[in-house]
């Protein structure tokens, strides 16, 4: 493990990236957005790729904000109609950044933070010195109350390790001195071919062990019913070519949530012209899948790269009938995802 440091923010923050690497896995993780900036894994044959889309330098992620290339989101990841929600009775209204809709926490959330960053061990602990057991970096920072109109001061910490196997680990960890609402995730964008290397839409097969999915309008918002995928487009319970077309949520199998199993299968992508594998596993209730087809060529183009975000659904703040993002005092917000290269 190493870190160095590799620039700056507009406003003179300095930014580090931190390099991990084990059992064949290399990962660089920016300070600035939590970002995922490379994964180094090699296919069938042995040789090594980048899988992730990504920028040499933290200037491409400050010129092209709008993909969330690799970056933690939050305060909510995903939508809420509206940029309102109301909780024990409180109307609370978040910035919009989608038109009237709030998007990944709004104009100016954790994506486009600079977090404080220090060296675990595989235990999960922070690691001092030459520590034989290093395995990982957590990030972390406070997001004050009224942070984007989200209410209450919020504690969140963000760990990424690799496993004894090359897994990279993603483990979420928040607390809250109010009432608010807690959804984050990671939104790498994969291209198991190497970045660059052509459309992974085009190429690669895909599975998700999901029956249902929310059905979305016309500005990407639940409608608030649980649809099963029997029969449509939208069924990859059995492995099959990506395709173009996605930006929508699908409920896990399992009835996911608050204690559920971190090795629980949600998605698997294969890449048959390198081998390459990446299998997805979360504690988490849905799984957005993001064919990225408003990429613009500059630099990836449409279909680049595709993005498997775990999250709880999309504007659940609004939808009573999905599960809940509200965190309160006292309670603790945790949530695993795991994701395992492998070839065949």
């Amino acid at each position: 493990m190493n870190t160095e440091r590799v620039g700056a923010t507009p406003e003179g923050t300095p930014v580090d990236r931190w390099t991990l690497e084990r059992a064949g896995t290399r990962i660089r993780l920016l300070t600035y957005g939590g970002i995922v900036q490379s994964v180094e894994v090699p296919d069938r044959n042995g040789t090594v790729a980048d899988v992730v889309l990504g920028f040499p330098d933290p200037t491409g992620y400050l010129d092209h904000r709008g993909p969330y290339y690799g970056a933690l989101v939050g305060r909510y990841a995903n939508r809420i109609a509206g940029s309102a929600f109301t909780l024990d009775g409180v109307v609370h209204r978040v910035t919009p950044n989608e038109g009237p809709n709030c998007l990944h926490g709004g104009a100016y959330g954790f994506d486009r933070r600079v977090w404080d960053a220090e060296p675990i061990g595989a235990d999960g602990e922070v690691a001092r010195g030459a520590d034989a057991g290093l395995s990982g970096v957590r990030l972390s920072r406070v997001s004050p109350d009224g942070e984007e109109g989200f209410p209450g001061r919020l504690d969140v910490s963000v760990s990424y390790t690799l496993d004894e196997d090359g897994a990279l680990r993603i483990s979420y960890r928040a607390v809250t001195d109010a009432p608010t609402h807690v959804a984050l995730t990671n939104h790498t964008y994969w291209n198991l071919g190497g970045a660059g290397s052509g459309p992974a839409t085009d190429g690669h097969e895909l599975r998700i062990a999901a029956g249902r999915i929310t059905p979305v309008d016309g500005a990407l918002l639940p409608t608030g019913e649980l649809a099963p995928v029997d029969g449509t487009r939208f069924d990859f319970r059995t492995s099959r070519p990506v395709g173009p077309g996605y930006d929508h949520n699908y409920v896990l199998d399992g009835g996911r949530g608050d204690g559920a199993a971190e090795d629980a299968l949600a998605a698997e992508l294969y890449d048959p012209a390198s081998g390459r594998v990446l299998t997805i596993t979360t504690t988490e209730p849905g799984l957005q899948l993001y064919s990225g087809d408003h990429f613009d060529g500059k630099p990836f183009g449409p279909g680049a790269g595709i993005a498997l975000e775990t999250q709880h659904f999309p504007d659940s703040p609004n939808q009573p009938g999905f599960p809940s993002t509200v965190l309160r005092p006292g309670e603790v917000y945790v949530s695993t995802t795991v994701c395992r290269f492998s070839t065949r």
